[in-house]
């Protein structure tokens, strides 16, 4: 028993961790937040209201949504804005899913309540998408703002 319970467990004692972590990926995620210091940060997520996003809309602005919830969910509540992309977050990296996101628009991306949409934004960024944006709160702070007078 001694050899297959306690001798490893002393052995991650004073061994240290057994399981080290990837340096090479640790550097990119390094690289990836670099830009958030405590001045920058709000800026460096690339965060859009929906009041903003909405206003933008109205005036005709150049604004693509990205909605990268899955595809069930993309069938009950839909976004319906009639440029929208509609890829779900499994598949937006992907060649093909990266070849249908515009570098000449600004590009919204969103989902249920903001987690999902803000990392792939901060992802797509980090890859060289520099239009991408992330809708704070997501879809759910968008239905909030979104009425009958907002709307128009």
């Amino acid at each position: 028993m001694f050899r297959y319970v306690i001798a490893p467990l002393v052995a991650l004692m004073l061994g240290g961790p057994v399981m080290a972590y990837d340096a090479e990926l640790a550097q990119t995620y390094q690289n990836l937040f670099a830009a958030f210091d405590e001045q920058q940060t709000a800026k460096a997520l690339h965060f859009m209201t929906p009041d903003k996003v909405v206003e933008g809309l109205k005036k005709g602005e150049p604004i693509v949504l990205l909605d990268v919830r899955t595809e069930r969910e993309q069938s009950i509540v839909g976004v319906t804005q009639p440029e929208a992309l509609h890829i779900p977050m499994n598949k937006v990296f992907t060649p093909e899913g990266l070849a249908q996101i515009p570098t000449d628009k600004t590009v919204v991306v969103t989902c249920h309540s903001g987690v999902r949409c803000t990392a792939v934004s901060m992802a797509l960024r980090n890859i060289g998408f520099d239009n991408v944006y992330s809708m704070k709160g997501g879809l759910k702070k968008l239905i909030d703002y979104v009425s009958a007078k907002t709307a128009y």
